[in-house]
Parts: C-alpha cells; sequence; structure tokens
C-alpha cells in the first residue's frame, strides 16, 4: 500500500512544507480519533477546483468500533458522494451534518474541519461516525468529545499541529491509559478513572479535582513548560516504592495563548521494572565474559610456564599455538565484557589480534609489517569468536609460510594486509601477503596443515561461509585468502 507521502506527490500539488504539516497531523491523529471515538479521513483535493478529492489517511479508534473494515487509503471521492467535504474546503470553516456514505451505504455523522497551513486551507479532517440513537453519553465521553473539539478549532486555526513537538518521547501515549484536562490556570478540571489509578502507582491518592499538580506532590516541570512556550512537554515520574508513570502535556491554545492543557499518563512501572532486570542482567553477562577471559588468560600463563619447562622444539611451538589461539579467544570476551548486548566492534579485537601476531615474530631477522583497512562495524558474539580464531591462525599461517628462511644476512622483510568489509548481509574478510604464494598444485579443502584444518573447520561449519585461496592477479607475488560469511543467516 502506497504512503501517505507517495500518494501526496503523485495524486496532489501540495508543497513540501504542506505535506510537513499533513504528515505531523497523522503522527499524533490516533490520540484524536480516540478522543472524539470516530473514525478520522484525511482528505486533500486532486484538482483546483476542489471537486475531487483523494484520501490521504486514515485512522480508527481504540476506544470505539469503526465505520470502516476496509482501508480507504488512496481512494477518491467527489462532492457529490461527500458535499461536506467540498463545502468545508471552499469556506475554510467547520462544517457538520449528516450523509449517506457511498462506501457502507449507511447514514454518517461527519464533522469536517479545514486544516490551514500558513493561511492556506490545504486538507479536511473528517470525523465520521454512527449517528445518535438517543443514549445519554457519559462525564468521561462529554469530557472527551470537549477536549476534541478544542484540538479541531487549533487545527482550523493553523495551530495544531504544534509547530514543535518539545521533548518527544518513544513511548506511546494512549488516551485510555490515563487523562487529566488542566484549565487556564493549570488546575485539573477532570481526571479519567485510569489516570486517578495511574496516580495511585506513585502514591498519590487524594481529589485532584481544583488542585494543581504540584499541590498533589507532583513534580510540575512538564506542565510549566507546556504552559509557559505553548508545545509539549513529557517527563517520567517515579514514586516512593517501584512505581513509574510517563506524563506528556498537551497545551491547547486560542490565537497562540494557552486556554487548557490535556496530560496524558500511562504506567510505566512494569516496563521500568523489566529495563532494570535488562540491565542487571546486562551487568551480569558482562561480568560472565569477564571471567571467562581471566580464566582463558590464566590457562595461556600456564601454558607458557609448562612451554619454558620444554626441550623438544614441536612441543615448544604446539605450546605457543595454543597460547595464540586461546588469547585470541579471550580478546572478544575481554570486548564483550566491555560492551553492552552481545554485539562486539570487530575492529577492537582485531587491532590487538594483529599487534599480538606481530609482537610474536618480531625479530632482527624478519621484518614483518601488518596492516588492517576497513571497518567491519559490530558483529554479533557467534560471528565475531570464531573469527578471531581463524584470522589468528591465518595471520600465523602467512608468517610461518609465506616469508621462508634465506642465505645472507639480509633480515627477512614481508606485509601481510587484512582486509574488511560488511554490507549488512555478508562479511568479507581478506588476508593478503606478499610471500612467495601458494604451492603448486594446492588445494585449501585438502591441506592437512591443523592451522588450516581450524580455518576451513570454523569457516564452513560455524559461520556457514566460504573460503577460498588464490595468488593476487597481475602476476604479483603472495597469496590472497579470502573468506565471506553471510550475516543475515537464520540458522545460527
Amino acid at each position: 500500500m502506497a504512503s501517505l507521502a507517495e500518494i501526496a506527490r503523485t495524486r496532489t500539488s501540495l508543497a513540501p512544507h504542506e505535506l510537513d504539516h499533513l504528515q505531523r497531523l497523522v503522527a499524533s491523529w490516533g490520540m484524536l480519533a480516540d478522543f472524539c471515538f470516530s473514525d478520522l479521513l484525511l482528505l486533500v483535493p486532486v484538482d483546483d477546483g476542489a471537486t475531487h478529492f483523494v484520501v490521504l489517511g486514515q485512522v480508527r479508534p481504540t476506544t470505539s468500533q469503526t465505520l470502516y473494515r476496509r482501508d480507504l487509503l488512496g481512494e477518491i471521492t467527489d462532492e457529490v458522494e461527500r458535499p461536506l467535504i467540498a463545502r468545508s474546503y471552499r469556506l475554510g470553516e467547520i462544517i457538520e451534518g449528516e450523509i449517506t456514505d457511498p462506501v457502507i451505504r449507511e447514514r454518517v455523522r461527519m464533522l469536517c474541519i479545514p486544516v490551514r497551513c500558513h493561511d492556506r486551507t490545504i486538507a479536511v479532517l473528517s470525523r465520521e461516525s454512527a449517528p445518535s440513537v438517543g443514549r445519554s453519553p457519559g462525564e468521561l465521553e462529554r469530557t472527551y468529545v470537549d477536549i476534541f473539539n478544542r484540538f479541531a478549532r487549533m487545527i482550523a486555526s493553523g495551530e495544531f499541529p504544534y509547530a514543535s513537538d518539545g521533548d518527544e518521547t518513544d513511548e506511546t501515549l494512549r488516551v485510555g491509559d490515563g487523562c487529566l484536562v488542566l484549565d487556564r490556570s493549570a488546575r485539573v478540571e477532570y481526571a479519567s478513572p485510569n489516570a486517578i489509578s495511574s496516580l495511585h502507582r506513585i502514591t498519590v491518592h487524594g481529589n485532584a479535582e481544583g488542585l494543581r499538580l504540584g499541590e498533589l506532590g507532583i513534580p510540575d516541570d512538564a506542565v510549566r513548560t507546556a504552559f509557559s512556550l505553548a508545545v509539549p512537554a513529557t517527563a517520567e515520574l517515579e514514586g516512593p516504592g517501584n512505581g513509574a508513570i510517563l506524563l506528556r502535556c498537551l497545551p491547547i491554545t486560542d490565537q497562540s495563548r494557552v486556554t487548557a492543557a490535556v496530560v496524558l499518563l500511562r504506567d510505566v512501572s512494569e516496563l521500568r521494572r523489566r529495563d532494570r532486570l535488562l540491565l542487571s542482567k546486562d551487568a551480569t553477562i558482562r561480568e560472565i565474559h569477564h571471567r571467562v577471559k581471566n580464566n582463558l588468560q590464566t590457562i595461556s600463563s600456564l601454558l607458557r610456564l609448562q612451554g619454558r619447562r620444554l626441550t623438544a622444539p614441536e612441543a615448544k611451538r604446539a605450546i605457543e599455538e595454543s597460547v595464540r589461539r586461546i588469547s585470541s579467544i579471550a580478546l572478544v570476551h575481554e570486548t564483550l565484557s566491555r560492551e553492552a548486548g552481545e554485539d562486539v566492534p570487530f575492529l577492537d579485537i582485531i587491532r590487538p589480534l594483529v599487534r599480538m601476531v606481530e609482537e610474536s615474530v618480531s625479530s632482527p631477522d624478519f621484518e614483518v609489517s601488518f596492516t588492517v583497512e576497513g571497518d567491519p562495524g559490530t558483529l554479533p558474539a557467534l560471528v565475531a569468536t570464531p573469527m578471531s580464531v581463524v584470522l589468528n591462525e591465518l595471520l600465523q599461517n602467512a608468517v610461518d609460510h609465506a616469508f621462508p628462511p634465506h642465505e645472507g644476512d639480509e633480515p627477512r622483510r614481508g606485509a601481510v594486509r587484512v582486509e574488511l568489509t560488511n554490507d549488512g548481509v555478508e562479511l568479507v574478510v581478506r588476508v593478503v601477503d606478499d610471500g612467495v604464494g601458494l604451492p603448486e598444485g594446492f588445494s585449501v579443502a585438502t591441506a592437512r596443515g591443523l592451522g588450516l584444518s581450524i580455518v576451513r573447520g570454523l569457516v564452513t561449519s560455524d559461520l556457514r561461509g566460504t573460503i577460498d585461496m588464490f595468488e593476487p592477479p597481475g602476476g604479483r607475488s603472495g597469496t590472497v585468502v579470502e573468506l565471506h560469511v553471510p550475516l543475515d543467516d537464520g540458522s545460527r
């Protein structure tokens, strides 16, 4: 289904600032639909004569039933089917009446509100509901409809949506969660039952009507901001226990003067309790990673002590390789112990890993330079851990086999480059050296060395990736090892 912006660009002549005005209106009109217990349609003319209109938006109330089961977005109507829409647009006035709706073929009561932007009517907001059947509305319904009518007058005068949304919140506040109505002196005129329940969560048990929030012992900074600046303001309030409520104050204006305000409340006690549990869980996980890192470092130290007592070169070499492999895994856990969550900045692992290999091979007769190019961003720990072991093996393999000893006094020299790219779908790692190249007939699939066996197993099994080894193009000496690892593999 096409979006509001797409329909507006293809069907209407709205200017960019007018489209922005309508998008801000639609962003907050769920609240309006709940206040008026009705469906809301946003219609914009598709011709200069304003005889045909396209439905740019539709919202259903959560406080009542809807008239329209199907979406009307993008449909065209005309002044014959909906004469009140065309009349409201042309006169720039709020028009109320009844029509026989062409969609549901039933009588529908309409309140058509011209949407004004910069002294020009650009659209019509239509409130559509079933005609009254003689039922007397209760206090809550009368209050909510009165609030909607106040916002309707603000829309018609161009004062709503607000020029600034103030301090926005990521939390959704709904009318049904709780609503306070404040008069021009910021005293409570009306408190919905759910609003009273929310106030009870922060131990406010007195009768709120006729009092300011400050007189109830509730911090009223958000209300003061809304009244003084005529912009919405949000605050989170906590009670003596674990109770917490989110408060958003919406000023109601008349000719830019604040004459009242609506305060939406939401009990977020359970959400904050879960947030605290998540923080505690994250801290526990980081502590576990820290302890695993310490244990791995202890094992490395014990292996080093054992290696010093060995005399057989092959045994000493095996110990050194084991220490490097354990250290590469410890690097991942060390990074995870500092980061929240299970994703790690992989460069924070690569750089110390390269430095560790570089320090292990540095000697007067062997000069190898290591460089890292690219930034793979953050990777899941399930990818970062085996990949760190793979890179350790590849770097060590390059050092061991790409630059064999030679006769003469000149030191061995070489360069190893690690190239990293991550497009969000696939991680590509290339380890490039300028050494002697691959032996004739070499195949990574049949290589029997322990290091390459580890690499092959981790890449193909744990990471579900591929590995390839080849010589650089252009006849240059050296070897390129290229890994492709999918990052969106749901099997991991």
